[in-house]
């Protein structure tokens, strides 16, 4: 290793700074940086003290958790899946290339067969957790890894990793515990269904280590800090039990060892998703460019346990190799370990293979010198084993419960690993709950105006607020619950205004969002051009659709902040409607006229994958003429993950089975610096541009939306304009662009104090008049909400450039739920009522935006685009 990049010098701490820092580590008191930094340095009976003040907080934990006393450990088989790696990190010797793999007479990847031989007798040894450990995407590095996956059929690494698990789980009983390195969100839905937890080092945060050549994870590009500190808090969205950890001794300083552990801290707090927290200590090894460099010595890692104890607060779990600390397993356990770990029986520790691991009965009499007993856990952690959902996939409950004592979440230590299958749950489509929603939602309304789980189930609110204030941005004068539009020099608007005019395409990034900023006269101008525009593409009709929401359940786990729809399967307002009832409802929107139905539903924990082709191949064989307007992105990425197919793939065979269009929502704001408040876990900014791409690329159009009035700011709207008419310059697939304005009453950030309370009159009218500016004339459709604005409002949209007013509805649920009080259905008789308080004639349309049978007008009419009953409820 270059030694520019050895650990700078840094001036020991003073004893006054030392015995602060003891003091207040004694006290409880919160350390910051600096004070950990100092702590990281302790030694001799500094140290001591340190350790001391760590077990107390420890055991502290442990009392809280019921297992007072109580060290644990998991039985596990080590799986090597691949050693090949796109990374170069300069202390490892557990990757190698493919010749010497081919010189040694091993494969590429380990076949199916050795990797059922070695997990069988894992199971046969008692062992209950497969590690899968493998290198970072071999395949973008290696030709041979590529030719490997491709004459096996497997379209990447992580293909192959689920592949693997899921025949671990069938044939063996053995959970895996998934270690393939960084991983995207979508990579973490994929896996999820196949591992009750995962894991990746976050080893630092010091992107010197990284960045500069010569450093340990120079040439690396999976160990730049930032993108494992996603992978951290992509787990956390997305409900994974997580292991994570840092490596101490590779040249950090003490500075940089402490702010690492305040990474992890932040991502705990966050979203409650790390599970354990190893603290391991670098071991030079022979043949890498780091074998000159000293090791970590027990005294350094002892304080870095101990300070990690003390930051990540008592219920933590914490954990030190027990292979990797010599004899002084007694000084682990006083700094505040409560954990030692997977440990094999069976077979090495191919990381460190150097260094055995310690037999069981030898860890359990160290264990037990130190006044502790050992106990066996499942890699999943107990805390997660008795959360459940959303934290264990349905179809890995069986196997959990095989294995886990009921009472403690531990492991049964008498219980031996049997295959299971690996199935989805029966009966997905069994109507149950609520599922007169649609219909009492206007009567009785919601059982309460938030979750018993409210206080947990979204994050940590405090964590949240912090964010919300970092990242509040600085077009705005006043805070989160004030207005959005601060005054603006009058000349920027005035020369923004003449440009759109002349030609919108023309408009600047700073003369666009001077416009969204604009008010008074400025803004009734800008409306009006907006409108004289809109007038010049469309024409004066205001279009409509006779359509029917199908919401088929209303049961969710991704946590979205800005959602008030979203149930638990055991809450008072969940429901599922069966196919038979979604068939039912489609038949009735026919009957009474309707040309679509939108179906869209919760993240289901139980839906499969192919669900979604069985709702739509119901409907298209109850009503084939119907047209099938279904599924988010969000509903897509889920389906494609679940079934191992990939989003293209998925898509086709939903098109298949009936899929004709699919709405361009869970879009909100299409920017992860805000999208990582409204939710907890929906798909990134990023994955949402490539689903409705794909579609597009399949035939397969989409609308388009933006969800604004929360914690949102008009760069930001500016920016999802400008992101929307560069997708529709590529594929031209966006039918319309539909504004939505946020409806806070019963929305959770608005509850916790994060939101403002929905977008103002001016900002509805910048909002709609610069969609249409900004987005013409690729998209010509702008469609307003009557579910959000009612009458008046949506009839001044009309007035700002607006040409659409979206469908009758029939049913809508989950604007209703927010707390909208314009109702749930509107008449064709209601639409054109509005299309005249604008001025303006009215029609209906087709999905997409074609002219309707003749037919379909007639019966519309008839009806007046009603149901004339609603379906009773049925039993659950």
């Amino acid at each position: 290793m270059d030694t520019s990049l050895q650990r700078p010098e840094e001036p020991a701490p003073t004893a006054n700074a030392m015995r602060r820092a003891l003091r207040r580590a004694r006290d409880g008191v919160a350390l910051d940086t600096a004070e950990a930094a100092v702590l990281l340095q302790a030694r001799g009976d500094d140290l001591a003290d340190l350790c001391a003040s760590a077990a107390r907080v420890r055991d502290a934990g442990l009392e809280a958790a019921g297992r007072p006393g109580v060290i644990t450990y998991s039985r596990k088989v080590f799986i090597p899946l691949t050693r090949l790696c796109r990374d170069r990190c300069h202390y490892c010797t557990f990757v190698t290339v493919p010749g010497k793999l081919r010189r040694d007479g091993h494969g590429m990847y380990l076949s199916p067969d050795e990797v059922l031989d070695i997990a069988r007798r894992g199971a046969g040894a008692g062992c209950k957790e497969a590690l899968f450990t493998l290198g970072d995407r071999p395949e973008d590095r290696w030709p041979e890894a590529r030719e490997w996956l491709d004459a096996h059929g497997y379209d990447d690494t992580l293909a192959y990793v689920r592949a693997m698990a899921v025949r671990v789980l069938e044939e063996t009983g053995l959970l895996p515990h998934l270690n393939p390195g960084v991983m995207t969100w979508t990579d973490l839905q994929r896996l999820k269904p196949v591992s009750p937890s995962m894991g990746m080092m976050l080893e630092t945060t010091a992107t010197r280590l990284w960045s500069e050549p010569g450093g340990p994870h120079h040439g690396s590009p999976d160990k730049d800090p930032a993108v494992r500190l996603r992978v951290l808090q992509d787990a956390g969205r997305s409900n994974v039990p997580f292991t994570t950890g840092i490596l101490i001794g590779i040249g950090e300083t003490y500075t940089e060892r402490a702010e690492s552990l305040f990474a992890i801290r932040k991502v705990a707090r966050q979203y409650h998703g790390i599970q354990e927290v190893i603290v391991q200590n670098f071991r030079a090894k022979p043949g890498t460019a780091m074998r000159s460099v000293p090791d970590a010595d027990l005294g350094e890692l002892a304080a870095a346990v101990a300070v990690t104890r003390l930051l990540l607060g008592p219920s933590a779990r914490v954990q030190a190799p027990p292979n990797l600390v010599g004899d002084e397993h007694a000084l682990m356990i006083g700094a505040g370990i409560d954990d030692w770990g997977g440990v094999s029986p069976l077979t090495p520790d191919h990381v460190n293979p150097e260094r055995p691991w310690p037999h069981i009965d030898e860890l359990a009499d160290r264990t037990a010198r130190s006044g502790f007993a050992l106990r066996e856990r499942l890699t999943v952690y107990p805390e997660f084993v008795k959360r459940g959902e959303p934290w264990l996939d349905p179809r890995l409950l069986p196997h959990v419960t095989a294995l886990a004592d009921p009472e403690t979440g531990l492991a049964r230590e008498d219980a031996r690993p049997t295959g299971l299958p690996w199935q989805e749950p029966d009966e997905v489509f069994a109507p149950t709950g609520r599922t007169d929603l649609h219909r009492t939602v206007d009567t009785t309304g919601r059982t309460a105006d938030r979750r018993d789980d409210f206080d947990d189930v979204y994050g940590d609110w405090d964590a949240l607020r912090e964010q919300a204030a970092e990242g509040s941005g600085t077009d705005t004068a006043a805070g989160p619950r004030g207005a959005s539009a601060p005054e603006r020099l009058d000349a920027d608007v005035r020369s923004a205004l003449a440009t759109a005019a002349d030609d919108p395409e023309r408009l600047a990034d700073d003369q666009a969002l001077a416009l969204l900023h604009a008010d008074g006269t400025a803004l009734d101008e800008l409306c009006r051009i907006a409108d004289d525009v809109r007038r010049d593409t469309v024409g004066d009709e205001v279009t409509y659709i006779v359509t029917r929401n199908i919401n088929f359940t209303n049961v969710c786990y991704t946590g979205c902040r800005f959602c008030a729809f979203a149930q638990r399967r055991t809450d008072a307002d969940a429901y599922t409607l069966s196919l038979e009832q979604v068939a039912d409802r489609a038949r009735q929107a026919w009957d009474v006229g309707a040309v679509e139905v939108c179906m869209q539903g919760g993240i289901h924990p139980d839906l499969p994958g192919t669900a979604y082709f069985d709702i739509a191949r119901a409907v298209k064989e109850r009503v084939p003429g119907m047209h099938v307007h279904a599924f988010s992105p969000m509903e897509v990425v889920n389906g494609a993950t679940r079934t191992g197919l990939s989003v293209r793939d998925w898509l086709q065979q939903a098109k298949e089975a009936g899929l004709d269009t699919i709405p361009g929502t869970a879009a909100e704001i299409l920017d992860d610096e805000v999208r990582w408040i409204l939710t907890k876990g929906k798909l990134p900014a990023a994955t949402w541009v490539e689903v409705v791409t794909e579609a597009h690329r399949l035939g397969i159009r989409s609308s388009s939306t933006m969800m604004y009035g929360h914690v949102d700011r008009p760069h930001h709207w500016l920016g999802h304009l400008r992101l929307l008419d560069r997708i529709q310059r590529e594929t031209g697939g966006f039918t319309e662009f539909v504004t939505l304005p946020f409806v806070h009453t019963n929305a959770p950030v608005y509850l916790a104090g994060i939101a403002r309370p929905g977008p103002t009159v001016r900002d509805n009218r910048a909002v709609t008049a610069m969609a249409r500016l900004l987005l013409h004339p690729r998209i010509p459709n702008i469609q307003t909400s009557w579910v959000k604005l009612g009458t008046e409002g949506a009839a001044e949209m009309l007035r700002s450039g607006a040409n659409d007013l979206g469908g009758t509805l029939m049913e809508e649920t989950i604007s209703r739920m927010a707390g909208s009080s314009y109702g749930s259905h509107r008449s064709i008789r209601g639409l054109e009522a509005v299309a005249e308080a604008a001025g303006r004639p009215s029609r209906p349309r087709t999905t997409t935006y074609g002219q309707v049978p003749a037919e379909r007008v007639a019966t519309a009419r008839a009806f007046d685009g009603q149901l004339p009953e609603l379906l009773p409820v049925l039993d659950a």
